[in-house]
């Protein structure tokens, strides 16, 4: 099986090609590419219309409609350009779990994402990352890259510090890596910031399960560079523990840290999970709209294709 067919049905590929990545600002692209721009250009399709000021260039003056009218209009034209579409997949070992399996569920949606924004010719990056961003294939463009991207995702796991098949740069060579530990999801952040200089839509894909500050991270996102979207993926068995066989006397332990804990597992704490597990996702919910950033859930357990082509639109991220 071919890393394409792994990801992305020959079908599904199909589907794909009719929708486009949206972002809720306008973006000003590098190249002219195949995008619309909400901003108005000089391109060869008409627009509309504005009254001339001085300064304006004169040659998008409307003569015809002076003759008429004896004001002085200019033409506008829709302007075409490209977008930065970056996205962030989280490879940390908390990804590695679940019934469908969350980081396979991840790497599916990156690459569907990737491909949507290369195929409207788009400048697509891609970023793994744990502790840091561990693997990057960046500045992607056109249909050309296609298996490069399904070969880089697909070689992407979950052990810490491995790079992906076909990545370039690691933490630490010259893209600021940092150690890991307890809220790394800012230090991720921090180091993309400093790594994307242009304009873009970011979109992160992760559980979220980091023991630092979402807000804090979310800051680094906080300015008119970026159009975030916010993507946390969960398995049934983390909605609902039960479906996972997580009952009785257990001896749990943290698969990012190694942190052990001994517990007994019945109904009441059962119910204080899931209020706890609601509470955060709310928080997240909240921070993220308070710093600009679309906040969605990606439940492992949903058909891929309903999610991609139905809620993605709905929400705003897809068109």
């Amino acid at each position: 099986m071919t890393a394409t067919t792994e990801l992305l049905s020959p079908d599904l590929l199909t589907k794909l090609d009719q929708l486009d990545v949206l972002s809720r600002k306008v973006l000003t692209g590098k190249m002219q590419g195949e995008r619309r721009s909400k901003k108005k250009g000089q391109s060869v399709e008409f627009a509309d219309y504005r009254a001339y000021v001085a300064g304006d260039d004169l040659r998008f003056i409307d003569w015809n409609l002076y003759a008429r009218m004896e004001k002085l209009f200019l033409r506008l034209f829709v302007e075409e350009e490209d977008l930065a579409v970056c996205i962030l997949l989280d490879v940390s070992a908390s990804m590695d779990y679940g019934e469908p399996n969350k980081l396979l569920f991840a790497k599916r949606l990156a690459a569907a994402l990737g491909y949507i924004g290369l195929v409207n010719y788009n400048r697509v990056s891609l970023y793994a990352f744990n502790q840091t961003i561990t693997a990057q294939l960046p500045n992607l463009r056109g249909r050309r890259p296609v298996h490069q991207m399904l070969d880089f995702i697909a070689g992407l796991t979950a052990a810490p510090g491995v790079s992906g098949f076909g990545g370039r740069g690691t933490a630490g060579e010259g893209t600021g890596g940092t150690s890991g530990g307890a809220g790394s999801l800012e230090a991720v952040c921090k180091q993309f910031a400093l790594v994307q200089r242009g304009k873009g839509v970011v979109i992160v894909l992760s559980d979220f399960f980091d023991k630092g500050d979402f807000a804090k991270a979310l800051r680094y996102f906080g300015n008119e560079r970026f159009d975030v979207y916010a993507v946390q993926v969960l398995c049934p068995q983390e909605i609902d523990p039960e479906k996972g066989g997580v009952i009785g006397d257990l001896r749990l332990r943290d698969v990012e840290d190694g942190n052990m804990a001994e517990v007994s597992i019945g109904p009441a704490l059962l119910r204080r999970y899931r209020a706890n597990l609601q509470a955060y996702c709310q928080h997240l919910r909240e921070q993220s709209v308070r710093h600009g950033v679309a906040f969605m859930i990606g439940d492992s357990s949903v058909p891929f294709e309903q999610l991609v082509l139905k809620y993605l639109r709905e929400r705003g991220m897809l068109g």
